[in-house]
């Protein structure tokens, strides 16, 4: 499809999913090679990237000031609005707080299930932490959240795996079937 401007409009459902996927493996691999690799810590990673971002910044200004270019910045485009903040935080509480109602009910013991794959996963993620890093862990995390996404954004949603992944065409089918 075509806008009225003559450009390719971008699929409504998972249209740039699979760049963002790309760039985020592309991120965790340096974050990875920084963290574990170098055997640096996030904090000089953090200095580091302010540090490469202080200095491109400053060799821009003097380039442009030297060839006299203005570059006007307008200081509402590095602001996010506060519904987008409030979104963020909201989703962030939401989670903790559903992670934190799980182990409440798992801690009372009620749920026999519940407490059992709860102690399952905890020996599981403790020994994993006694056998690698927290930054393998994360990285791998990530490795397989990026797959997921580019698996997600490239395939037909009437496919077989798409079931699996949990897509569907709309919420009405879901009711219909229902």
């Amino acid at each position: 499809m075509e806008d009225e401007n003559g450009g390719r409009k971008r699929e409504e459902e998972g249209g740039g999913r699979g760049g963002k996927a790309v760039v985020m493996l592309i991120s965790g691999t340096l974050i990875y090679y920084h963290c574990s690799l170098r055997n640096s810590s996030f904090i000089s990673l953090i200095s580091d990237v302010f540090l490469v971002i202080l200095s491109s910044l400053a060799i821009l200004g003097l380039l442009f000031r030297h060839l006299h270019i203005s570059v006007p910045v307008d200081p509402l485009e590095w602001q996010i609005s506060q519904d987008a903040a409030n979104s963020l935080f909201a989703c962030l509480a939401n989670t903790v707080g559903a992670a934190e109602s799980v182990l409440r009910v798992a801690a009372t013991g009620h749920d026999k299930k519940l407490f059992v794959r709860v102690v399952v996963s905890l020996y599981f993620l403790s020994v994993l932490g006694r056998m690698i890093s927290g930054v393998t862990v994360a990285y791998a995390g990530l490795c397989l959240f990026c797959l997921y996404m580019l698996a997600e954004s490239s395939l037909p949603k009437n496919g077989r795996l798409s079931r699996v992944l949990g897509r569907r065409e709309n919420a009405a089918e879901l009711q219909d079937s229902n």
